[in-house]
């Protein structure tokens, strides 16, 4: 993989190389990406993967920037594009047609490699999976992201890791896709789902019990509860319906199974939660759901920081392609800050790899001038945020 290893000019991004090193030991047994015909592949996935990294972390607003990048920036000329640059329509052709297969074993291996490394956080409850949906903008020429008249989007269906903060899937379909189906392939037997109501699914409620998986699903105020035991609840106390319940209407959609129903009250608005953890207190019940908005969280810096809903890819092939690229971006970064501060993913250690990426590109002698074109160009750009 051609990380700053190149011989060419004395480029040394010892931070870079930092910050790339959990991929290379993946990359060794990454499916082979084959030319589809006799001549041999002008952009290898090696290739490709480095320049999308190099697009999120650098947060380039286009392909077209990052082209221009890739040609001017000795040390990207150098170290991330291939020998003899990539023009636009070579990058183009590889993000919409190819390295998807490539992309989604990196994602899964180092998605392995973080759970294995990163400390793992609110471990009483057992392991906390948040799940939700986000929009992406789509272009109207992207035919296939339908949504509704005069407007397309796509959406992401994504599992999150809320005990270590770090995304464990990804799915992609049109705007107007279904969130409930995914639950089920997203979670494994043990762990927690963490949904908010629009996941609420009575005849999904009993299958997740019957494989073992669990969940914490806030539910509409007005369900039809069956109540089979009430327990007890304090009259000072936030939460004031703790209850083992069947849900929804008999011979309708009532559940098979009983489940257990907390509500609770804050800052004047009511909450149900539909869980089948009776080990949990309701307090506890009430904190997990809280938990969920990790996701939230991570959905807006994910956007802000990383570019990754600016497209560079038309077709669900691509946008896809991106999307697992910005996620592979985010568990190096997670990696990263854990290794090098013992932190989580901060805007602030991210802009500190790439000042000292730069500092250390400020030493070669070519790259001084575009060094100040681009530092001028980032004050501009953080100016206007």
């Amino acid at each position: 993989m051609k990380f700053p290893l190149l011989p060419k000019k004395k480029i040394d991004s010892r931070r870079y190389n930092r910050y790339v090193t959990p991929v290379k030991p993946i990359l060794e047994n990454c499916p082979e990406l084959k030319s589809r015909g006799d001549r041999p592949l002008k952009l290898t996935f090696e290739d490709q993967l480095n320049a999308l990294l190099y697009f999120h972390l650098y947060e380039h607003e286009s392909g077209r920037e990052l082209i221009q990048d890739l040609s001017e920036n000795e040390f990207a000329k150098q170290c991330i594009a291939p020998e003899g640059g990539i023009s636009r329509s070579s990058f183009s052709e590889a993000v919409n047609n190819r390295g998807l297969e490539q992309l989604q074993f990196v994602f899964k291996e180092l998605t392995k490699r973080a759970g294995r490394i990163l400390p793992k956080e609110f471990s009483k409850f057992g392991e906390l999976i948040a799940i939700d949906g986000s929009l992406i903008d789509a272009c109207l020429s992207m035919y296939w992201a339908d949504y509704r008249k005069g407007s397309k989007k796509a959406k992401g269906h994504f599992g999150f890791s809320i005990n270590q903060g770090i995304p464990t899937h990804i799915f992609l379909t049109d705007g107007k896709g279904a969130e409930r189906p995914f639950v089920r392939t997203i979670l494994s037997p043990g762990q927690t789902g963490v949904m908010d109501r629009g996941y609420q699914c009575h005849d999904d409620f009993d299958l997740l019990q019957e494989e073992g998986k669990r969940f914490v699903c806030r539910i509409k105020s007005l369900t039809t509860r069956t109540v089979l035991e009430k327990y007890q609840t304090a009259e000072d106390d936030f939460v004031f319906y703790d209850a083992k319940v069947l849900l929804g209407t008999a011979g309708i959609n009532q559940t098979k199974k009983p489940v257990r129903v907390v509500g609770y009250n804050i800052d004047g608005k009511e909450y149900y939660v539909a869980t089948d953890r009776f080990d949990l207190t309701a307090h506890q019940v009430a904190e997990v759901y809280k938990l969920r908005w990790t996701i939230e969280s991570f959905f807006k810096w994910w956007k802000n920081h990383l570019k990754v809903y600016h497209l560079i890819a038309r077709s669900e092939y691509g946008l896809m392609v991106q999307i697992l690229a910005g996620l592979i971006s985010y568990l190096l970064m997670a990696i990263y800050c854990h290794e090098e501060y013992g932190e989580k993913v901060s805007i602030k250690r991210i802009r500190e790899l790439r000042t000292t990426i730069f500092n250390e590109l400020c030493a070669i002698p070519d790259s001084k001038e575009y060094v100040r074109k681009k530092a001028k160009k980032n004050k501009k750009r953080r100016a206007k945020t």
